[in-house]
């Protein structure tokens, strides 16, 4: 009975599959069917983007340049507006020279080093002439000039402090006080070490300036027969860091946090060893700095998150503008700061829409290829700011005719390709960026003293990023935040025209024997300071004449 219903059952139900879908159920389905399409049709030309970009950045040229903007064909509707009647007509052979770098002549310049001159003479018995037996005379001089390079010398310096005492009053005194005299001596950089103020700032230097990391200086030093250990370099950096180099950390931080105009930016560091995290976690080191009108001050910040919680802390007094990328982490700092977009991180992200096209498209005349346009238009602009050497006033000015009309109509045309663009494309990812970072992008209208992109503060953390390619990574948090103090004194070194090791060294030798409580004597040690010796800009030159033998 049970197998007899089981049958009807099956039978009932194929001949109501067999039965013909209605109109409507096949319009639904086709409707089902041609959204689906379109989805897979959209995902596959999203990873074909996604393919060219990752070959591009794999194996084409880095280079984001375009065709200069006197050569494009982007049309705006405010041509009038930007044309100037009163501006006379440039001269060709004139900006062909002043743009022109000069190519210095064989053997570079090289007045700023040390000369040593080698004189070669005849004898005097033999200034006979080969003819005549006449007299010879000096008639003209050639001369070769050659590099000389002296390696690396090491020596140990022995300090010997005198210690005095009075004969007259142990025989007087008895068991009464002696007076006792030590000669002047300079105080040691880490006492009850090795290590000089001349060492410790080569360490430095190479690896902070030249990324050389600690094993490699290790080897470097055996080879030359020094048994210095990596452990021993890594203590004393750490130490000097800590001891000398913080007290300036903070006091310029200090007067960074006074500046009205900054500049921000973070990057990925690795750090091995730390409570509670494990060594593959991501940690961060943010970089602010000073702008283009003011004393050069670059501050590295070691924090073990990208939290907006770290800028807040870092720029707790600060109140004026802070120019940085996109990043939401910022948002936290206003209304009291105001933040300025970058225009390069919007034009890069044309630039790769464009890139992400099939080779066939790059070529044409795509709505990529038009916002890129947009953008180029506007740094043409700050270039002819630049050639003319224009103020601060003047250069607000100058955006207030020039750069707002193009913005104005590079918003209604992000506006009007919004509206068919495809989100998550690449190109529908640059006019979003765009689209929600306009109210910053814009901001640097406000104020002369600001740039168009944030490339200031690129530049600065560029060093980290290069010298992090070398060591990879930090062993400890500890070592992590005394990196930050080094990387920030020797940038800013830089940045005010310092030779580093040269300046490092200078501090060694005069912070351990300072009275540092103070600003004003800090002021004094800072690399801007005007009572730095002149040693530390160039090296000095010195003439020696040397006989050949």
């Amino acid at each position: 009975m049970g197998a007899m219903e089981t049958t009807k059952e099956q039978t009932k139900q194929s001949n109501t599959e067999a039965q013909p879908l209605s109109l409507e159920a096949l319009e639904e389905l086709v409707r089902k069917q041609d959204q689906t399409i379109t989805e897979l049709t959209a995902q596959v030309k999203w990873y074909q983007e996604q393919f060219r970009l990752l070959q591009q950045k794999r194996y084409g040229a880095s280079s984001e340049k375009t065709t200069p903007v006197e050569q494009q064909t982007l049309v705006f509707n405010e041509t009038e507006q930007l044309a100037d009647p009163q501006a006379s007509e440039p001269d060709v052979e004139q900006i062909t020279y002043e743009r022109t770098k000069q190519r210095k002549s064989r053997g570079e310049d090289f007045s700023d080093l040390p000369v040593e001159t080698i004189e070669y003479e005849l004898p005097e018995d033999e200034r006979h002439c080969p003819s005549c037996e006449g007299t010879l005379h000096s008639m003209k001089q050639e001369v070769r000039r050659e590099l000389k390079i002296v390696p690396a010398q090491v020596s140990v310096v022995e300090h010997i402090r005198h210690i005095y005492t009075c004969r007259s009053c142990q025989d007087t005194q008895g068991d009464g006080p002696v007076p006792i005299v030590g000669a002047p001596a300079p105080k040691p950089v880490l006492p009850k070490t090795m290590v000089s103020p001349s060492l410790l700032a080569h360490l430095m230097s190479q690896k902070y300036v030249n990324g050389l990391p600690l094993y490699r200086q290790e080897q470097y030093f055996k080879r030359q027969g020094i048994p210095i250990s990596r452990q021993n370099m890594a203590n004393w950096m750490l130490a000097g860091a800590e001891q000398w180099l913080r007290p300036l950390y903070g006091r310029m931080h200090e007067l960074l946090v006074d500046r009205t105009v900054l500049h921000g930016d973070e990057t990925v560091l690795q750090v091995l060893r730390e409570d509670g995290r494990s060594a593959t976690t991501t940690s961060y080191m943010w970089l602010y700095r000073t702008g283009r009108d003011d004393t050069p001050i670059v501050l590295y910040d070691y924090q073990t998150t990208r939290a907006s919680k770290h800028p807040v802390r870092f720029l707790k007094s600060f109140k004026g503008y802070l120019q940085v990328d996109g990043y939401a982490g910022y948002h936290a700092l206003e209304p009291e700061v105001t933040l300025v977009g970058c225009w390069a991180h919007a034009r890069r992200k044309f630039d790769e829409a464009l890139k992400a096209l099939p080779a066939e498209k790059q070529d044409a005349d795509v709505p990529a290829k038009t916002g890129l346009e947009y953008c180029n238009r506007l740094f043409a602009i700050e270039r002819t700011i630049r050639e003319q050497s224009l103020d601060t006033q003047q250069r607000h000015q100058y955006r207030q005719e020039h750069s707002r009309p193009v913005l104005e109509a590079f918003s209604a045309w992000i506006k009007q390709q919004q509206q068919s663009a495809l989100p998550k494309s690449a190109y529908g990812q640059a006019l979003t960026y765009c689209r929600n970072q306009w109210p910053k992008l814009q901001a640097y209208l406000e104020d002369g003293r600001l740039e168009i992109d944030n490339n200031r503060a690129e530049r600065a953390i560029k060093p980290f990023v290069i010298g992090r390619k070398n060591w990879m990574f930090c062993n400890t948090g500890r070592g992590a935040e005394a990196s930050a103090m080094i990387y920030s004194v020797i940038e800013t070194a830089k940045e005010n025209g310092l030779n580093p090791e040269a300046y490092l060294t200078w501090l060694f030798e005069q912070l351990p024997n300072a009275d540092l409580n103070g600003p004003d004597v800090l002021d004094s040690f800072m690399p801007w300071s005007e009572m730095l010796p002149d040693n530390l800009r160039k090296p000095t030159k010195k003439v020696t004449n040397a006989p050949a033998k």
